[in-house]
Formats: structure tokens, C-alpha cells, sequence
């Protein structure tokens, strides 16, 4: 096992229960490692130790001093700040004495105006709505823990933060920002309003949130203060040790082992349970597919028209990065080409890769190509940047014959790549690689004690 402990690495000990901390220990926990597969015992951990994989080194768990009353005050401050966010103005530009002012609702609502109601939609959903349901839910779970007698459906909201947070984009949405700052700086004037502060200290109080709250916490609080399992016949049974046909929840990471019922699910979520995800690699095969069709027109056709005193072009997400680049801002144009043009290839081509080492059945560099997923899972939502800087530009700059921003039909492809991405790289399961090279070496299912697991060298 790898354990953590303020920088150190070694074994884990028991740590003595504090009056005022009755959750300092955690309990010993059956795990299955969500990225390989390997199920785990881990044991009881230290307040701010954490516990990686043995063999693929995830994260299993990261505990935190005083991690619920933490982020329950870090939550109430992002909902404020999201608040002023909404309610204040973004941006003010001005040319030729005509003034435009943006908000986070100006954007959606000239991308619709322009008939493009789909990233409308999408932007909408990414920057306000996600991250307000994300936020609420989490403190609606945080609040709910401290009163004398929870509501019994915690669980359920909880699980839907878990399937909220790849989709709430603040910090994309603020770099979005950032470049359509520096693309307007050459055509306008431009005051800084108090939402883009907000915004900035509202991105640092959701990182920070997420930081220090260790999620299996929050599931064994909801056990401690009595909430009851869900009234479902198809329950499993939770189960502590090693036992032939355990589930992991993908959800909470309960391991159970099923009943008889047809469709059994997680005693502590209500969660179905299943092996591996359910047609993983077919699924994953046809949406990689489809983003990479999709791919063509978005970087063929247009994403917007710039038209300043009756000239312009259209404008393609390559052309835009060169337009940066051409005067002079090449960190700038660094970003979005990196995050318009090589994200998505990157996912692309990532996706084939493990999906076809994956039907192969190849045995070589199991922990690169799970350190690959990570990645792919990770960077897709980023290229959502030019789509952002679109509602921006679309919202604001509108003076008639002087100059206009108009979008085009590349970026309603561009952002079906991203979402379709982003769904097959949640939709692909890694631990069928670990299966796949398992099954082609006749090894078994391994099951490790991390507690009496060999310290790492």
C-alpha cells in the first residue's frame, strides 16, 4: 500500500478518537480500485493520510482534518459568490458611443437569438445551472448531516453531485473570458464588471471545496446518523471482507454481494450494480466514432464572423489561433490551440488507443494506459474554451455597421465533440483492460490487504 501523510510516505497507525472529532479513524474498508479492478482492504487511516492503489496507484482515499464542517462553509461562500456572479455584470464594451453590458445569462441569450440554441443550452447548463445544482445539492447533503433527525433521501442527492461534477465549468468558463479579453481588447473598449471577481474567487472556494472533502466520509456519516438503506428489495449485502461475487458501487464504492435479484442494487445508494459498465466498449467504440465524424465540419466550417466596418471573414478554430498568433499573443494562442486543436485529437486518438489494446487483449503497459484514461478523462471538458469565448463575443459585440460578431455552424459541431468526448471517456470502463489482460494470462482475481501490504521502497 502507499500511504500519505503530510508529504511522508509509510505505513498507516490508528489514530486516537478526540471528543471533538468523533470521525478522526475511519474504518477498515473493502475497496475495488475504480481504475484497475483490484479489490483492496484499507485500513483505518489517520486524519489527513491518504491511500493509493497498490497496483495502479489511484486515489483510494484522502482524508482531511475537520473535511464536513470545511466544506459545508465553503459551499454556503460559493453559493453567494455564484449569486453576485448572476445577478452582476460581466463585461462593459463600448465603441463609437454605443455600450453593450454581458452577463452570464447575455451569452445563451444571444447565441439564441442567432439560432444556435443549442450551445445556448449547453453553455447555460455549464456555467449556471450545473454548478448551482452541484453546489445546492452539496450543501443541502453537508446541512442535512447536522440536524438532529437527516432527511432520509441524502443519499440520492448525494449521488447526483458525484454525476453533476464533470459538468460544472467555472474555471473553463473564466478562460474563456480571459481570450475574448484579449480578442476584444483591438476593437473596443472594455470595463471589468464585479461578476468576473466573483467568478475568480467563486472558482478558488469550489476547488478548495472539493479539496478537503473526503466523499466516503460523508457516506459513513449518513450510516452513524441512522439514515436508513433504501427500501429496495433488489438490495445487496455489504460486505467487509473478501467474498466470491462482490460488486463495487460505482457510485459510492460499497462493495456488496448481490442477492438473487434480477437487478440488485447498492444497499447504501440505491445505485444498480454491475461487474463492469454495461456495454462499455460498444458504446464507447460508437460515440468515439461519432466525435470524430463530427470533428470534420467543426474544424471546416466556420465558428464566427467578425465583421468591422463592413469587412470580415469567417473565422475557424485553427484561423483563430492564428490570428493571435499573428499579433504577437502566442502564449495566448499556445492555449487555444492546445485546447481547441490537440485536447480533442488527443482524446481521440487516446480513446482508439485503449479501446483497441483493450479488444487485443494486450498484457504490456497496463499502468501507462490507465495513467491515459486519467488524462483523457480528465482534459476534455477544457476544450469547451472557444465555445465560451463565442457567447461572450456574440453577446457583446453587436454595434450594428461598426463591428459584429456572428456565429457560425462549426461551433455547434465543435461542442458536440466535446460533450460526445466527454461521454465516452465516462462511458469506457478501465478496469476492462486490467480483465482483458488478466483472462489472456489465466491469472485470478486478486484481492490485497493493503494493512498488511509491504511498505513501498
Amino acid at each position: 500500500m502507499t500511504v500519505e501523510t503530510g508529504g511522508a510516505t509509510g505505513a498507516s497507525s490508528s489514530a486516537v478518537l478526540r471528543a471533538d472529532d468523533p470521525v478522526a479513524d475511519t474504518p477498515q474498508q473493502l475497496r475495488e480500485c475504480p481504475d484497475c479492478g483490484l479489490f483492496q482492504i484499507v485500513p483505518p487511516l489517520q486524519t489527513g493520510v491518504a491511500a493509493r492503489c497498490l497496483r495502479c496507484n489511484a486515489m483510494l482515499r484522502r482524508t482531511h482534518p475537520d473535511s464536513l464542517a470545511k466544506a459545508l462553509a465553503l459551499n454556503v461562500a460559493a453559493l453567494g459568490l455564484l449569486a453576485i456572479a448572476c445577478g452582476m455584470t460581466l463585461m462593459t464594451v463600448s465603441t463609437a458611443g454605443m455600450y453593450h453590458s454581458a452577463n452570464l445569462f447575455t451569452g445563451p441569450e444571444g447565441l439564441e437569438k442567432h439560432g444556435v440554441w443549442e450551445l445556448s443550452v449547453v453553455v447555460l447548463f455549464t456555467t449556471v445551472a450545473a454548478p448551482l445544482l452541484k453546489l445546492g445539492c452539496m450543501t443541502y447533503v453537508l446541512l442535512g448531516l447536522r440536524l438532529a433527525r437527516p432527511p432520509l433521501h441524502l443519499r440520492t442527492v448525494f449521488a447526483w453531485v458525484e454525476h453533476l461534477r464533470p459538468w460544472s465549468m467555472i474555471e473553463v468558463y473564466l478562460l474563456g473570458v480571459f481570450v475574448a479579453y484579449v480578442k476584444l481588447s483591438d476593437m473596443v473598449h472594455i470595463d471589468i464588471g464585479v461578476a468576473l471577481y466573483a467568478l475568480g474567487f467563486l472558482l478558488l472556494t469550489m476547488v478548495a471545496a472539493d479539496a478537503v472533502l473526503d466523499r466516503q466520509l460523508v457516506w459513513e456519516q449518513m450510516a452513524r446518523r441512522g439514515i436508513p438503506e433504501p427500501d429496495d428489495a433488489g438490495a445487496a449485502v455489504p460486505v467487509t471482507v473478501p467474498t466470491p461475487g462482490a460488486l463495487a458501487c460505482d457510485t459510492c464504492g460499497q462493495v456488496s454481494r448481490p442477492n438473487t435479484a434480477p437487478h440488485p442494487r447498492c444497499p447504501r445508494c440505491g445505485s444498480r450494480l454491475e461487474h463492469r459498465k454495461p456495454n462499455s466498449l460498444a458504446r464507447t467504440w460508437a460515440l468515439t466514432i461519432a466525435a470524430a465524424v463530427l470533428y470534420v465540419p467543426a474544424n471546416i466550417y466556420p465558428v464566427l464572423t467578425v465583421i468591422q466596418l463592413g469587412a470580415g471573414a469567417p473565422s475557424t478554430i485553427l484561423g483563430g489561433a492564428e490570428e493571435l498568433l499573428d499579433g504577437g499573443m502566442w502564449p495566448l494562442a499556445a492555449l487555444v490551440f492546445f485546447a481547441s486543436i490537440a485536447v480533442p485529437c488527443l482524446k481521440l486518438v487516446g480513446l482508439t488507443v485503449l479501446l483497441t489494446s483493450t479488444h487485443l487483449r494486450a498484457t504490456g503497459r497496463l499502468r501507462d494506459r490507465t495513467v491515459l484514461y486519467r488524462i483523457v478523462n480528465a482534459i476534455g471538458r477544457w476544450s469547451m474554451i472557444d465555445i465560451f469565448m463565442e457567447s461572450i463575443l456574440v453577446a457583446l459585440v453587436q454595434f450594428g455597421s461598426v463591428v459584429t460578431i456572428d456565429p457560425g455552424f462549426g461551433a455547434v459541431a465543435f461542442a458536440a465533440v466535446v460533450i460526445i468526448t466527454m461521454f465516452a471517456a465516462e462511458g469506457f470502463d478501465p478496469r476492462l483492460m486490467w480483465d482483458a489482460a488478466a483472462e489472456r494470462l489465466g491469472e485470478p482475481v486478486q484481492i490485497v490487504d493493503l494493512a498488511a501490504a509491504p511498505e513501498p521502497s
